[in-house]
């Protein structure tokens, strides 16, 4: 029997399998709208047999975008133009939905990855002033943000209450607010970004205040049904940075809150990060959290390979796995895992003839019907 393949519930939403889809900026938003590519690829990913679908990071205030190509839902008119891709995935495909929720704060105002993906400066038509906890840019030579004063954090903390209810109107299923990376809420947590001297910065009780009041703000905002988790980076893999002790204390906090789940990546926060990638690099990280807390953890990095992602379930080091880049290269890979650790997997009836011969009842029982 693959645990990887058997049911986990997330709060009140159980998921068919341990699979999730991790978000993934797709930079090809106009104004912070879907466009067509967004139906062509979510749909696409819709139909991979995974248990769980969160789409990309999305911004919660205009100048919380990454870039200009970035998804928003900072509008009602923002969310009704998501809703037909919603419906649709819905209509043929029972996987679960979740968005993840992002301010970029200090990385925001960025070209596209393969424009370059370098900052742009204030005054060029796709670029903006950013903000911050504290005046300090990303990289030397690059936009000096703005720090949040007291209006600005309320703006952003609205921005994504505004947001969290716009997603629960939208039927989705699942929230992930986006603690990693370098973006906003990594730049509260880590003591690189945050040299305020106020309640928010200093101690790492005032450095993970300001996160723990939005995660608090939007679990309040949604219904009960709707999980509400984070991602976060476990380390900045720079020395006297974000890391991995100091997570455990932020995720012990989540847990007290009713934080339903949490993601664990690593890195983004500054260019002087050394990280010893390979496969699987992060998974330590999700062990070192699920350790302490009483949520399931998600793992994620470099996973690639269906013994490796069962190992990883069965081995107790993660709850659940997530993929990326491994799932845009091969969008079916649930169906391929499932054949290769002899479980069964959801497909659309329509597809149910490519079933190789070799391996029976991949989709369950598709006699009926056939002829």
């Amino acid at each position: 029997m693959s645990m990887l393949f058997s049911p986990i519930k997330l709060g009140p939403l159980e998921l068919a399998n341990r699979i999730a889809i991790a978000p993934m900026c797709q930079y090809s938003a106009e104004g912070g709208f879907p466009t067509d590519w967004h139906m062509i690829h979510l749909g696409h990913l819709a139909l991979s047999g995974a248990g769980l679908l969160i789409l990309e990071a999305t911004a919660v205030t205009e100048e919380g975008r990454i870039t200009y190509g970035d998804l928003g839902l900072w509008s009602d008119e923002h969310a009704a133009e998501l809703e037909p891709i919603i419906n649709a995935m819905r209509k043929y495909a029972p996987i679960k939905i979740g968005v993840q929720l992002a301010h970029a704060g200090r990385k925001a105002s960025s070209e596209k990855p393969w424009l370059g993906g370098a900052n742009i400066p204030v005054d060029h038509e796709n670029g903006w002033q950013t903000v911050a906890p504290s005046p300090l840019p990303h990289a030397d030579g690059e936009t000096v943000p703005e720090a949040l004063d007291a209006a600005g954090l309320q703006r952003v903390k609205e921005g994504f209450v505004a947001a969290a209810r716009r997603a629960d109107a939208l039927g989705l299923d699942l929230i992930e607010l986006h603690g990693a990376h370098g973006y906003l809420l990594h730049q509260f947590l880590s003591p690189l970004s945050n040299q305020r001297t106020d309640q928010y910065g200093g101690s790492l009780e005032n450095r993970m205040r300001f996160p723990l009041e939005v995660f608090e703000a939007v679990r309040a905002a949604v219904s009960g049904e709707m999980v509400v988790g984070m991602r976060i980076s476990a380390s900045d893999w720079v020395e006297g940075g974000w890391d991995i002790e100091q997570s455990v204390a932020f995720a012990k906090e989540l847990d007290k809150l009713g934080c339903q789940f949490m993601h664990v990546s690593s890195g983004g926060l500054s260019p002087e990060q050394k990280i010893p990638v390979g496969p699987g690099y992060q998974i330590e990280f999700a062990t070192r959290i699920k350790q302490v807390v009483q949520m399931p953890t998600i793992g994620v990095g470099l996973i690639t390979e269906a013994r490796q992602a069962e190992t990883i379930i069965q081995t107790g080091q993660a709850d659940m796995v997530a993929l990326a880049r491994a799932m845009l290269y091969d969008p079916r890979w649930p169906w391929h895992a499932a054949a290769e650790l002899g479980a069964t997997v959801s497909a659309p009836p329509q597809y149910w003839r490519s079933q190789p011969h070799e391996f029976k009842n991949l989709f369950g029982d598709t006699r009926l019907g056939q002829r």
